[in-house]
């Protein structure tokens, strides 16, 4: 383990790429990317990512805005 934040947020998407062997597409890696990086964002901010990603589909489908992950956003 490190005490470097930037180390630390992407250790969990090192253990995943190397559990995984990666993706087949570059659609599929700007997925996972996506993905990876709300469920860092969540994690930062002590937010539940299930929560977050159905407020955000819930959002989608009435054509309301959805949550910000970004402070001040």
């Amino acid at each position: 383990m490190t005490n470097n934040a930037a180390a630390r947020s992407l250790r969990h998407a090192v253990i995943w790429r190397k559990l995984s062997f990666g993706t087949q597409s570059a659609g599929g890696s700007r997925f996972v990317e996506t993905h990876l990086s709300v469920i860092e964002k969540c994690r930062q901010q002590d937010w539940s990512v299930l929560e977050f990603v159905t407020t955000t589909i819930e959002a989608r489908l009435q054509n309301e805005p959805g949550p910000a992950l970004l402070a001040g956003a």
